[in-house]
């Protein structure tokens, strides 16, 4: 199954892409658009570009496990984009994954991005618990 990762930003976010069949998962790109419906309708084109199945959007858990202000925004992202692509929408914890990114990307001044490295980052976890 092909899916597509969104690292959700306010002013930036991560795209990567990856199967679970190979278990990899690799950087596409960052877009640099507000959340809103732009962005809504970036994803879903970039879902179809990439021939996604499914979709995994970052879910920004409190370091006690419980949803914040920010969670609910992930979760009604992903509604409007499921409102328009009608895949599958999973969830995956995003906790310490721009951190994680910024040390993969060291020395590597050029490329998509740090977004799309947490996005990586991001799927790589998802990939491995499903």
């Amino acid at each position: 199954m092909r899916l597509l990762a969104v690292d959700l930003g306010d002013k930036r976010t991560g795209l990567a892409t990856g199967d679970t069949e190979t278990g990899s998962a690799f950087p596409i790109e960052t877009l640099y658009i507000a959340r809103g419906e732009a962005l809504v309708r970036a994803v879903a084109d970039a879902a179809n570009a990439h021939g996604a199945d499914a979709i995994v959007i970052g879910l920004p858990l409190n370091m006690d496990d419980s949803e914040g202000p920010r969670a609910a925004i992930s979760r009604s992202f992903g509604e409007a984009v499921d409102a328009i692509c009608k895949l599958p929408i999973h969830y995956q914890d995003e906790r310490l994954t721009s951190f994680e990114a910024e040390t993969r990307r060291r020395g590597q001044p050029t490329g998509p991005g740090s977004d799309a490295f947490a996005a990586v980052v991001m799927l790589e976890e998802f990939l491995a618990t499903h």
